[in-house]
Parts: C-alpha cells; structure tokens; sequence
C-alpha cells in the first residue's frame, strides 16, 4: 500500500505531494514500482498535528481519488470521518482506511457498512494532539489485541462484514518505540484475532531511534532500508499488506520472504 499524502505538514513527505497533480503522479509512480494499492489522505495523523475540517479534507482528496480510480488504481481514503469515507467511495476508493478504528466519528461504522467495501480498522487511544499521554500499557501486545478485538465485535454488530476488515496495530499512535518492538515481535498474537493484518511501519520514529548517530535519530528520508528490513520480516510472517512511502525496494523485500518461506 504505497503512501499519498494529499497535506502540508505529514511527518516524512508533508508539502511534497499536497498539490493535486503532483499527488496523482505520485501515485501512478508508486503503482508502476508496484504498489497494489495507494492509501490517499487529506489529514495529517502525525503526534501532535491539528485537524483540519472535512470541507477541505475533500477538498484535498476527492480530485485525487476520482482521477486515480479512472484510470483504474485501486485506491483507499485515509480518513476517520463518515463523511469523507462516503464521498471518497462515491468518487471511486475501494477501501476505508480508519486510523480511529471508528472511535473519531460514531457514524463511520454504519456508513463503512452501508457502503460494503473493505475497512482498515486501526488501534488508536486519540487524536495526534493526545497519542503521547495515551501511550501506557502493562503488556502492550495483549492490550492492542483486546481493544482491536473489541472493535470488531462493534464492527460485526453495525453490519460491517467480518470478511472485509483488516486490523492494524498502529505502530507509533500512542506506542513507544520499545512498544512498537513488541507488537512486531508478537505479531502472532494479533494474527489469533483471524483477520488479515496491516503493518504500517514506513519512516517512523522507532526506526529512526535504533539507527541514531550520537548527534539525533536517522531523518525519515533516510529510513527506507529498516523500512524495508520490517516489510521482509513481517511478510515472512504472513501479514496481509504493509503501508509504505516508497514501493519497489519492498516488492522485492516481499519476493526474498516468499521464497524464504517457501523453501523452509
């Protein structure tokens, strides 16, 4: 799942892409190096990013969603409002990409089932504002899980189809980096949940903290490689899909784990 952000101020790339024909073209590049789907966003997550309205919000995603989906590119919103969702779906996005796992708008999950398309459903304690003081656990790995868990059973009960959702630990929101760690290295646990999992790992802090020189962390830019070091370990694990700013390094990640795995 290659990474458009449609906003000035994300974490690794904000501005690069915030224009609408530089964010199509980046999308198509992310597909010919062979992204299967790009994940456009019209709102930053990063920790302590303000929220912007829904308004623009669309104004920022439907333009870019509408050309991709026309030419044929499977797409997916990055949103936590119902409305969006339903506006992005309408104009062609096949997925619903929720980072609050339908806790920010108590609608998204009856129009998520209206709308029968697949959802990404993340776990999440806040908006970017708060993820840093919500960033407490006892054992990180089997609290994730049982609040995923709970989340799908709100899902199933508002008619969304089991079938179509993904869950996605939410490496970096209001998780440490020793608390990423661990989610990766328990991957199994979540996996018991028995719905496809997603990974979005690509250029974040924790990553930038164990490759860290004695003057700062490594800058996003330059995290690609452990980046794809986690795409290839956690295919390897049979995770459903990894979310990336770069795609082709880790179609070839994802390449090496499949004959790993199959020669085992």
């Amino acid at each position: 799942m290659g990474i458009v952000n449609v906003t000035p101020d994300s974490f690794s790339d904000g501005g690069r892409w915030f224009d609408h024909a530089a964010a199509i073209a980046h999308a198509r590049s992310l597909v010919a190096d062979g992204a299967s789907i790009v994940d456009v966003g019209g709102e930053s997550t990063r920790p302590g990013a303000e929220r912007v309205d829904a308004e623009e919000e669309l104004r920022r995603v439907k333009p870019v969603i509408a050309e991709l989906a026309a030419a044929g590119i499977a797409v997916s919103v990055d949103t936590t409002r119902a409305e969006v969702a339903a506006e992005a779906v309408a104009v062609g996005a096949q997925l619903v990409n929720d980072v609050s796992g339908g806790l920010a708008d108590p609608q998204m999950l009856s129009v998520v089932a209206d709308l029968d398309v697949p959802w990404i459903c993340m776990h999440w304690r806040g908006h970017a504002t708060q993820m840093v003081h919500n960033a407490v656990y006892d054992d990180v790995v089997s609290e994730v899980r049982d609040e995923l868990a709970a989340r799908l059973e709100a899902a199933i009960a508002a008619g969304v189809d089991e079938q179509r959702i993904v869950l996605d630990p939410g490496l970096g929101f209001a998780k440490t980096g020793e608390h990423n760690w661990q989610l990766l290295g328990r991957i199994d646990e979540l996996q018991s949940l028995g719905r496809p999992i997603l990974i979005g790992a690509s250029r974040k802090r924790f990553l930038g903290d164990l490759l860290a020189d004695r003057r700062r962390p490594r800058p996003p830019a330059q995290r690609d490689a452990a980046t794809a070091a986690v795409t290839a370990l956690v295919a390897a694990r049979g995770v459903w899909g990894v979310r990336t700013h770069t795609a082709a390094e880790h179609r070839d990640a994802i390449a090496v784990a499949d004959q790993v795995v199959a020669h085992r």
